[in-house]
């Protein structure tokens, strides 16, 4: 029990430190992170659908 009581201690001090160190994005930031989000998710799109594709090509459809 004691230990149990020791990692929950741990885990709330690192927590705590955390939210310490952290802002809110300001509005550019938060621009910067969707647009780069939003790219991801179509690269990996367009990856899926060409392999898809190079599937069809290769077995017939």
């Amino acid at each position: 029990m004691a230990k149990l009581q020791e990692r929950i201690r741990y885990f709330w001090k690192e927590s705590r430190r955390v939210f310490l160190v952290t802002k809110k994005p300001n509005w550019a930031t938060y621009k910067k992170a969707a647009k780069i989000t939003g790219l991801g998710i179509l690269l990996i799109g367009l990856i899926g659908m060409l392999i898809r594709i190079i599937g069809i090509l290769i077995l017939g459809g």
